[in-house]
């Protein structure tokens, strides 16, 4: 499952999301997690406490410009190796590998630059090269992409933002969508899960959510996108609604499952969420 959790669950009223996000988490029992936007949870042992009450292990990667993000871990699922892609990212890009019953499984969690659709291309090309090098075969990139979905048409959605968010999703011209971050990804050979599982375009949007998001008019902004060896054995995609998941952020979840078991430490094998 894939999360930007805004601001680390808090946001400037005061208002504490967190009983929220775990109650979410708790309920969709991911063995894979990757969040983003956790301001403030590097510190002070913030992620590990929510990771512990949610059930899992964090692996995080913090942010020289941005926001942290991180990947949780189910167990006993067996890491085989974590960290971050070594980026100047806005944000982060943490990569943690697994053991399953198909080999290894590397999930890498990031948010792309809001700001800059330059800047997204370049985090995007950075990815790229990121998964071919260490991914493997089995690898899914997920999280928080900042970036429309290429071969829409995004006219009537823009049309809606106020000028200084709807300048984020523009080209210089003042007139191009910027697609540029996801294009590229695609370009290298990664599988829009949502696409490949028959998702269509009104269904898939991710933002915004009853908590709100004056910035959003109705997008599709978070991704998962995986190598043709993990999307052939993509079951299902969906994105998660309603209940606690309307208000604990800004972003709603989306979550895969797969057809294959992992492999844990006890030797059973059991469907990969």
């Amino acid at each position: 499952m894939t999360w930007n959790i805004r601001t680390g669950g808090r946001d400037r009223d005061c208002t504490d999301r967190r009983d929220r996000i775990v109650a979410v988490v708790a309920a969709q029992r991911p063995d894979l997690l990757a969040l983003q936007e956790l301001r403030g949870l590097d510190r002070g042992g913030g992620l590990a406490d929510l990771a512990e009450r949610a059930g899992m292990v964090p692996h995080l990667a913090r942010s020289c410009f941005g926001q942290p993000v991180a990947v949780l871990v189910r167990p006993p699922l067996r890491v085989l190796r974590s960290g971050r892609v070594r980026r100047p990212f806005h944000h982060a890009t943490a990569r943690v590998q697994v053991a399953t019953g198909e080999g290894p499984l590397t999930l890498f969690s990031t948010h792309l630059n809001p700001y800059s659709g330059g800047g997204r291309r370049m985090e995007a090309d950075w990815l790229a090269v990121a998964v071919r090098r260490t991914g493997g075969a089995l690898a899914l990139l997920a999280g928080d992409l900042n970036t429309l979905e290429p071969g829409v048409d995004h006219t009537a959605r823009l049309a809606g933002l106020a000028a200084l968010y709807r300048r984020r999703h523009l080209r210089r011209d003042g007139r191009t969508v910027d697609t540029r971050a996801v294009a590229r990804l695609l370009d290298a050979g990664l599988v829009d899960l949502w696409r490949h599982s028959g998702g269509g375009e009104s269904d898939g949007l991710t933002v915004p959510t009853r908590h709100g998001g004056a910035e959003f008019a109705g997008m599709r902004l978070d991704y998962l996108l995986a190598t043709p060896a993990l999307a052939a054995a993509a079951r299902t995609v969906r994105v998660v609604r309603g209940g606690d998941a309307d208000s604990a952020s800004d972003h709603s979840r989306s979550s895969p499952t797969w057809r294959w078991p992992p492999a844990d430490r006890s030797g059973c094998r059991r469907p990969l969420r």
